[in-house]
């Protein structure tokens, strides 16, 4: 059996206490150690029985720690992430990984000098509805996927909720809250349609008088391989919502359509009809104890320790975060110019 890995935790707001949750009840393999960072630190780490660190160099300095989770808001994520790989902590970094494509190269390009493990949160892959719906396309049951569509849709006080409660969203240096709710977006449709993107065509907008930009997107991607897909984001819907919009996808392959609410059932059709493979138990979005909330990220963090067990990539690689990345900044561009923008990558 592997030795359990130490972890240390920078940032002490509400992921970092779901995160250790999950460490004290649902991973193995892994103890969190210590914190540093934050308002909350010394509270979360009384909680958890943890040490909490002065400076961000007492915590990196800790034989006993081999990795660290970075929860910290994405303009402070490439600082954080070159620290910890020069001290040759394995890094797990909170999404959005960087706040433009550069600081994601440089993230990655760190890790890689000081040959440290690096993953990025989508905790999405890890819900039980899009593990089945996973499933079922390797099992090819809907044939060779064609088309996506996915939305991601909230009441404007959800939005309005989290500008005042993490006030890192309003930072002009980060990528607000339009990053922070598409990158999921973004990761899903390119996990999915199983291929780097070509190209974006998109339109934003703020249809209320708010110091939030951006609350609402609709964009077109292309994939290399064909795939088209369509995303709808918003953030300022007039106090109600569409049932099972808040995070769902459909699928069109070439005989079988996919049907999945993240939140709710995944149902698949063939030729033989509808059937339901999978219902989400209901949870508390916030609460960060909730065990079904929790169970998506335990099974990510699982993931990484497991990579670091077995040396090998994490399925959430940093070319991966650095894609959604490039993506979001790709949409803002189509959007701002009106033009058709094509993807480096």
């Amino acid at each position: 059996m592997a030795p359990e890995i130490g972890l240390g935790m920078i940032g002490s707001g509400f992921m970092a206490r779901t995160y250790a949750e999950c460490l004290r009840h649902y991973t193995k393999g892994a103890q969190l150690k210590a914190v540093f960072g934050g308002s909350r630190a010394s509270q979360l780490a009384a909680d958890y029985s943890i040490a909490c660190e002065e400076t961000l160099a007492d915590l990196l300095n800790r034989d006993d720690l081999q990795a660290v989770i970075i929860t910290t808001p994405e303009v402070v994520h490439r600082e954080q992430t070159e620290q910890a790989a020069g001290a040759g902590k394995h890094v797990l970094v909170e999404k959005p990984m960087a706040s433009d494509v550069a600081q994601c190269d440089a993230i990655i390009d760190s890790c890689e000098r000081a040959d440290v493990k690096l993953m990025v949160v989508q905790s999405q892959r890890f819900r039980g509805a899009h593990q089945h719906l996973r499933q079922v396309l390797d099992e090819g049951r809907i044939g060779k996927i064609r088309q996506i569509r996915h939305w991601l849709l909230h009441p404007l006080k959800q939005a309005e909720y989290l500008a005042q409660t993490r006030p890192f969203y309003l930072d002009p240096a980060g990528g607000g809250l339009f990053m922070g709710y598409t990158v999921h977006s973004f990761d899903m449709v390119r996990w999915l349609a199983g291929s780097e993107a070509g190209s974006i065509f998109a339109n934003l907008s703020s249809y209320v008088d708010h110091n939030l930009p951006d609350l609402s997107m609709m964009a077109q991607v292309i994939f290399e391989n064909g795939v088209i897909a369509q995303l709808w984001w918003s953030a300022e819907l007039p106090g109600m919502t569409f049932p099972g919009s808040r995070f769902r996808t459909q699928l069109i392959g070439s005989h079988g359509l996919i049907d999945c609410d993240g939140y709710g059932s995944l149902k698949v059709a063939t030729k033989h009809g509808w059937e339901q493979i999978w219902e989400q138990p209901q949870f508390d979005l916030e609460d960060p104890q909730d065990p079904v909330r929790l169970e998506a990220y335990s099974e990510m963090i699982q993931e990484f320790i497991d990579a670091l067990n077995d040396d090998r990539l994490p399925l959430v690689t940093g070319a991966d975060g650095r894609a959604t990345i490039e993506l979001c900044q790709a949409a803002i561009r189509s959007a701002r110019s009106g033009k058709l923008v094509k993807i480096s990558s």
